[in-house]
């Protein structure tokens, strides 16, 4: 009897461990799609020439005057009309378990333009042991169609 309710036991925690591993993963690895959203937000912003809608979605950004007032100015500058693509997206971070920060890289165009746009972006994510959440910190000036955004 006692064998049984000990092997049940052990049944049950590995269960619950499984689970609650799998649940962490695939926490984590929507991160990117997470982090993706955020950016096509602001990039349909951007192009819209909505500089608050913008600075909205990046916080710490709207709290500095002097990344403020270059996020007001880029955004009239690459205001253009058509809907937004994403031609490449490269994230952050592919999977994080924890707080990082780091640079994702974008290549996109509205529909009517030839031409694509690559912009990089500062962005802190959260892992599902921190909150999982995702934050733009910046977005940077048009850099060169085969650019890096990591130093």
């Amino acid at each position: 009897m006692a064998d049984r309710r000990t092997r049940l036991t052990v049944i049950a925690i590995g269960v619950f461990v499984f689970v609650a591993i799998s649940l962490l993963l695939a926490r984590a690895l929507v991160g990117a799609g997470a982090e993706r959203s955020r950016v096509l937000d602001v990039l349909r912003a951007q192009a819209r020439g909505d500089a608050d809608a913008v600075l909205a979605d990046m916080p710490a950004c709207r709290a500095n005057p002097t990344c403020a007032q270059l996020a007001r100015a880029r955004t009239a500058k690459l205001r253009r009309p058509g809907r937004v693509q994403i031609l490449n997206f490269e994230p952050s971070a592919e999977v994080t378990f924890t707080t990082t920060s780091g640079p994702a890289r974008v290549a996109w165009r509205t529909t009517g333009r030839r031409f694509p746009v690559v912009q990089c972006l500062v962005v802190r994510r959260e892992g599902p042991l921190t909150g999982g959440g995702v934050e733009l910190v910046s977005i940077s000036n048009p850099v060169g169609l085969e650019a890096s955004c990591r130093s």
